[in-house]
C-alpha cells in the first residue's frame, strides 16, 4: 500500500510539472498490474496513462482493466490511439471488449480495424455470446505429421512471435483438421530428425466453438491445461483458448453465482459503478418473488389458525421448525450447485444424489429431532412450560424436525437439477428462494404432525 501511495505522489508531481517524457519513462518501468492499480487509484488520469505508455504496454494494461474503465478510457483517448490499441489487442480480448459494448459503438470501432483484423473480429463475433468461439484466438502454431523437429524449430523461430503461446503446437492434416497436439517439451527433447507423426499419442482434448464457456472452464480444470484447441463440427481447427481467458470466465461465473446465491440478479458492472436505480431493478424481482412466497406462509398459518388458538405453544415453536428446514435446504442447494460447477455431478446423477440426500436428511433430522425433544424436556423440568402433555408436544417437534430437514435436503438438492434440465442457471436456486419454499411446506408438515398427535388432547 505504501508503494502504491509513493507511485501516486510521484505521478501527480510529474503531471503537475508537465513532464511528459518523465511520466512516460516512469510508467513504462512499472509492472502492468501496478499501472492497472494506479488507474483505479487515479481514474481521472487513466486516459493520460494509456496515451503515454508504449503501445504494447498500453494494450497489456488495457486488456486487464474492468469493462467500465475500458469504456471510459476509450471515450477520452485520441482516435489514433484507439485505432492502434484495437489493431494490437489479442483477438480474444478484443472480442470480449466488443461483446460488452453497444451494437452501434462496435460497428464504429470495427471500421478502425485493418482488413485482416476486421475479418477476424467479425468471425469471432459471429459465435453466440458466452460460447467458446468468443474466447478463442487464431494466433497459434500448427505443424504437419511429416515434419521433423528441425523444421518445427525453424517454423517456431519464424512465426512464434505472433502466437498466443508456443507451449503447445497443433498437428493438422492438409484439410486443416486437427489430429493431435504436442507439447514443446517433447519437441525439444526429441532428436532433430524425429518426425511429428512418431510423437502423436491420440490423447488430444479439444473444445467445440459452440460449447458454453462454463463447460470449457470445467474441461480446463479437469485436464490441467494451459491452452486447448477449438474445432468446428467437422473437426477443422479454428483457434485456441488459453488459461488466462478461462480464469477470467471462471471469476465472472463465480461472481454471478455468489450474487444469485444471495437472491439477486448478477450485476453487469462493479458494485460502486452501478446506479441506485439499477441496483433496485436487479434486486426487486427476487424480493417480490420471495415476498409472494412468504404470503403463502401467511396463508398456511391462517389455515391452521384454530389449532394455534387452541395450543399457543405451537406458535412459539414455529421458528424452530422453519429455520431448520430452510437451513438444511440451503446447505443441500449450495453443495449441489458447487458440485455441478466443479463437474463432479451431472444431470444423470440426480438419482444417486436423491438417495444420498434422503439418507443424509433423515440422519440430520434425527439429530435435530432428538435435540428438539431434549429442549422440550429441559424446559418442562425446570419451568413446567408445556404441562402434562409435554411428551406429545416433544414428539410433535421431533417428528416435524425429521420431516422438514429431510424435505429441505431433498428440495434443495433436486432444485438445481430441475433448473438445469429446464435450461436455467442452477445458481438461481438461491438460499433465500430455497428457504422460502421450504418454510411453506415445513409449516404444513409441522401442523400435520400437531393435528395427528394432539387432536383430542390440546386441539
Amino acid at each position: 500500500m505504501e508503494e502504491l501511495e509513493m507511485h501516486v505522489v510521484t505521478l501527480e508531481q510529474l503531471i503537475e510539472d508537465g513532464n511528459h517524457q518523465g511520466l512516460a519513462d516512469y510508467l513504462n518501468e512499472l509492472n502492468i498490474s501496478d499501472v492497472e492499480e494506479l488507474i483505479d487509484e487515479l481514474p481521472e488520469h487513466g486516459p493520460l496513462f494509456i496515451e503515454t505508455l508504449d503501445l504494447n504496454r498500453a494494450v497489456n494494461v488495457f486488456r486487464i482493466l474492468d469493462f467500465p474503465t475500458q469504456e471510459r478510457i476509450f471515450k477520452k483517448i485520441s482516435a489514433n490511439k484507439v485505432r492502434e490499441i484495437l489493431n494490437t489487442m489479442p483477438p480474444d480480448d478484443r472480442t470480449s471488449f466488443f461483446g460488452d459494448l453497444k451494437g452501434d459503438v462496435v460497428k464504429r470501432l470495427i471500421t478502425l480495424l485493418t482488413p485482416d483484423e476486421r475479418k477476424e473480429a467479425l468471425s469471432l463475433l459471429g459465435y453466440p455470446e458466452d460460447s467458446v468461439g468468443r474466447l478463442m484466438t487464431p494466433d497459434y502454431i500448427t505443424v504437419k505429421e511429416h515434419w521433423t523437429m528441425t523444421r518445427i524449430l525453424d517454423h517456431i523461430r519464424r512465426y512464434g512471435s505472433g502466437s498466443e503461446t508456443i507451449d503447445v503446437l497443433y498437428v493438422i492434416d492438409t484439410d486443416g483438421k486437427l489430429i493431435d497436439d504436442i507439447r514443446i517439451k517433447d519437441i525439444l527433447l526429441a532428436s532433430p530428425d524425429t518426425q511429428v507423426g512418431s510423437l502423436i499419442d491420440n490423447r488430444m482434448i479439444s473444445l467445440n466453438a459452440n460449447d458454453p464457456q462454463e463447460e470449457a472452464v470445467t474441461i480446463f480444470r479437469m485436464n490441467n491445461r494451459v491452452a486447448l484447441p477449438v474445432v468446428d463440427e467437422q473437426g477443422i481447427m479454428l483457434g485456441i483458448v488459453t488459461i488466462d481467458d478461462i480464469l477470467w470466465v471462471a471469476n465472472e461465473e463465480y461472481t454471478e453465482d455468489m450474487q444469485r446465491f444471495g437472491g439477486t440478479e448478477a450485476l453487469d458492472e462493479p458494485y460502486l459503478d452501478v446506479s441506485i436505480m439499477h441496483l433496485v431493478k436487479k434486486r426487486a424481482g427476487w424480493l417480490v418473488v420471495l415476498f409472494l412466497g412468504q404470503l403463502l406462509t401467511a396463508t398456511v398459518i391462517g389455515h391452521f389458525e384454530s389449532q394455534l388458538a387452541s395450543a399457543i405453544v405451537l406458535f412459539a415453536l414455529m421458528p424452530l421448525i422453519m429455520s431448520s428446514g430452510g437451513n438444511s435446504g440451503s446447505q443441500a442447494s449450495t453443495l449441489i450447485i458447487q458440485a455441478m460447477a466443479m463437474g463432479e455431478v451431472t444431470l444423470g446423477d440426480w438419482w444417486r444424489v436423491m438417495r444420498r440426500e434422503i439418507l443424509t436428511g433423515f440422519i440430520l433430522g434425527l439429530i435435530l429431532g432428538a435435540l428438539g425433544f431434549i429442549r422440550i424436556a429441559t424446559w418442562q423440568m425446570f419451568a413446567d412450560t408445556y404441562g402434562e402433555y409435554w411428551v406429545l408436544i416433544g414428539l410433535v417437534i421431533s417428528f416435524s424436525l425429521i420431516g422438514v430437514v429431510l424435505w429441505g435436503s431433498l428440495t434443495g438438492s433436486m432444485l438445481p437439477f430441475l433448473l438445469r434440465k429446464l435450461g436455467a442457471d442452477p445458481a438461481s436456486s438461491s438460499a433465500p428462494f430455497v428457504s422460502t419454499l421450504v418454510d411453506v411446506t415445513g409449516l404444513i408438515i409441522y401442523f400435520t404432525f400437531a393435528t395427528l398427535l394432539l387432536k383430542g388432547v390440546l386441539l
